[in-house]
């Protein structure tokens, strides 16, 4: 346990940084070999430089949990768990979600996902739940290896299936599973909704304290509170920059920045990447330079990314003009900073993460995004149907059709899914994309 804890905090206070400090300087020295040539031509506008830096950062998390394990407490949480009690107690959090989204940018949800249907999970089912599993069965993961969990957490206000996924994840580690379950929300959330899940907290803590073999510092607690209330704000000002023409980022973008914000929620080095990355997009509207070279319409894009083909949507997109200047995905984690309350912890836990767009009806997620809409100055909208996440794929077509006759928005129902090349045909997709850019001319 000593060997390891010191293992640990050798990796976390001297290897991390001094891999970051290497690859920052690995990116000025090709920054320098590069001046002088011809750019090459590309329908965006100039790279953000705060790649690098998220890079770092997600590199050194990922690299610290190959050895938290054993040093540390190590929960597998859900996108939507209110993480800040787990990370006041010291847990490494780890977020299948997030990485199934890695192993679906590099292509292996087919390999994995194969493994998990030889144990009998069909490919009916969620994607990232499928590459989790089958990552777990294959023992393979591109991060190098992941930690295995003490805790597993989960909350049912993304969907129900994380509740049957952490159920089979706790059955194949023999670890405990704590639950938040959130009633769906109607209009606005009820006291007694909000009741149900401020119990459930508690009872979630008691679970956490046991694992973890500590108890609560209240102090730590409202410290972390503090900064998922300061990251989830800075999150939303990074994505309100877009507000602006053209907007110095992609929606694209945003798709893979969002990942300090959902893995780091609640730390001082998720918000200092968003504090940084806010000054670059300041400093880019300042200058007027745009995510696409030559922004002529915006659009709103609704549900996940297709992770696996996002270099070729937003290619496509780019050269005829069009940005996604707004997302409802990456929005959702802004919104909670509207929600979090350090005087009221588990009051405005229970309003957060009630309150999440997935665990709302379609009249809320309608006006939503006619807010959305609005605000960014969107010409269009894309929304992303997604065959493995249901929740957030039912009633598009009704959204569609009211987003036309109510804000004459055009909108395009593109058939996909978020993880899994083999539920989608690229071919089909863009023809069906031409046509639609086709009708803004």
């Amino acid at each position: 346990m000593i060997t390891r804890r010191a293992q640990y905090e050798a990796v976390r206070r001297v290897v991390g940084p001094f891999l970051a400090e290497l690859q920052a300087w690995q990116r000025r020295y090709k920054r320098l070999r590069r001046r002088g040539g011809k750019p090459k031509e590309s329908p965006f506008g100039p790279p953000l430089e705060s790649v690098g830096p998220l890079k770092d950062l997600m590199t050194r998390h990922y690299l610290e949990g190959r050895y938290a394990d054993g040093a540390v407490p190590v929960a597998w949480v859900t996108s939507g768990f209110p993480v800040e009690l787990l990370r006041a107690l010291g847990y490494h959090t780890l977020y299948p979600e997030n990485h199934a989204a890695l192993c679906g940018v590099q292509r292996l949800t087919p390999e994995y996902s194969d493994r998990a249907e030889r144990d009998g999970y069909s490919r009916c089912l969620c994607s990232y739940a499928r590459t989790d599993i089958g990552g777990v069965l294959l023992d393979k993961t591109p991060a190098g290896r992941l930690p295995r969990p003490d805790l597993l957490a989960c909350c049912t206000n993304i969907c129900q299936t994380v509740l049957y996924w952490y159920r089979c994840l706790a059955d194949h580690f023999k670890v405990p599973l704590v639950l938040i379950d959130t009633p769906f929300v109607y209009g606005e959330a009820q006291e007694h909704d909000l009741t149900y899940v401020r119990d459930q907290l508690a009872e979630a803590l008691t679970t956490a304290e046991r694992v973890a073999g500590r108890s609560l510092d209240w102090d730590q607690l409202a410290r972390v509170v503090r900064l998922a209330q300061e990251g989830s704000v800075l999150w939303g000002e990074c994505l309100a920059e877009s507000r602006q023409r053209p907007a110095p980022w992609t929606g694209f973008d945003g798709f893979f920045h969002i990942a300090p914000i959902v893995a780091l929620r609640g730390t001082e080095g998720c918000n200092a990447y968003y504090r940084h990355l806010l000054d670059e997009l300041r400093d880019r509207v300042k200058k007027g330079i745009g995510g696409v070279r030559s922004e002529r319409f915006r659009l709103m894009w609704d549900n996940l990314p297709i992770w696996f083909n996002v270099r070729e949507l937003s290619t496509q997109l780019a050269e005829q003009g069009f940005n996604i200047v707004v997302t409802t995905y990456t929005n959702a984690w802004a919104e909670a900073g509207r929600r979090i309350d350090p005087d009221d912890i588990f009051g405005s836990a229970a309003s957060a993460y009630t309150n999440i767009i997935l665990n709302e009806d379609l009249d809320r997620r309608l006006a939503l995004m006619k807010r959305l809409a609005a605000e960014y100055q969107v010409d269009g909208a894309l929304l992303h149907s997604d065959r493995s996440c249901k929740p957030y794929s039912i009633g598009q077509v009704d959204l569609k059709d009211r987003l036309g006759a109510e804000l004459g928005i055009k909108a395009l129902l593109l058939e996909a899914d978020h993880n899994d090349p083999r539920a989608y045909s690229s071919e089909q997709g863009a023809t069906r994309l031409q046509a639609f850019m086709e009708g803004f001319q």
